[in-house]
């Protein structure tokens, strides 16, 4: 019963994860003064992203969708082999497949308000996430900790250089005698605050012998490079 709640979950997130999909409109919202409600406007003029910093956002959105999708999915499929053996761990493996879904719900919705289109690997990056999260199950606690200790390594280290850019336009907007966009700001806000949950599954994962796991560095560098792939086609497919 637990298993098809999961499962039931995941088809639910899926579909939430393709809802800009089926949206028509193609408009960009980011640093748009009228995205600023008259209230919250500041004195000074807002600072106007260029093309390529429009293209760079809908990058980043992207791929934050699709990674925290695939977290989602490897969650699903590692949990049952992982609290089957180890009942103690059922409340961690818990906490951090919901902080996930808080983040991939955080993501749906800013994908849909900023119409970007989602990654269309998506079928290929279900497949392997699934495979993932059940072969490092299968392969003891250990292996399941290195898992997540490898993949949140590359997803904090991803959303570190989100946050520099950004700052670095917030800068730029400062020696302009500009503003960022206040919605831009509160983005920031919003990578800094998952980026540190991210961390802090690293962190669990490390406590729980994340290190023992045998082979711990060939496991651990095949599924960061994974990663690092996955990120950078998803940035543009």
């Amino acid at each position: 019963m637990e298993m098809l709640t999961v499962r039931r979950s995941s088809v639910r997130l899926f579909l939430d994860f393709l809802a800009p999909s089926t949206l028509r409109s193609c408009s960009r919202h980011y640093a748009s003064a009228a995205s600023v409600p008259p209230s919250t406007a500041g004195t000074k003029p807002l600072y106007i992203l260029n093309k390529r910093q429009r293209e760079y956002l809908d990058s980043a959105l992207r791929v934050n969708q699709a990674g925290e999708l695939a977290a989602t999915l490897i969650y699903t499929a590692q949990t049952p082999q992982v609290v089957r053996s180890h009942p103690h761990l059922r409340p961690l493996m818990k906490h951090m497949y919901e902080q996930e879904v808080g983040h991939l719900n955080t993501f749906n919705a800013l994908i849909a308000k900023h119409q970007v289109r989602p990654t269309m690997m998506y079928p290929i990056w279900e497949q392997a996430a699934t495979f993932l999260g059940w072969s490092t199950g299968a392969m003891g606690r250990e292996a399941a900790m290195a898992c997540t200790e490898a993949v949140e390594t590359e997803i904090g280290t991803h959303y570190n250089e989100q946050v520099r850019e950004i700052l670095s336009w917030e800068a730029e907007a400062e020696r302009r005698g500009e503003e960022l966009d206040p919605e831009l700001k509160e983005m920031v806000s919003t990578f800094r605050r998952i980026r540190d949950e991210e961390l802090e599954h690293l962190d669990h994962a490390v406590e729980n012998d994340s290190k023992e796991a045998k082979p711990y560095d060939p496991l651990v560098n095949v599924i960061r490079l994974g990663c690092r792939v996955a990120i950078k086609i998803s940035e543009r497919v």
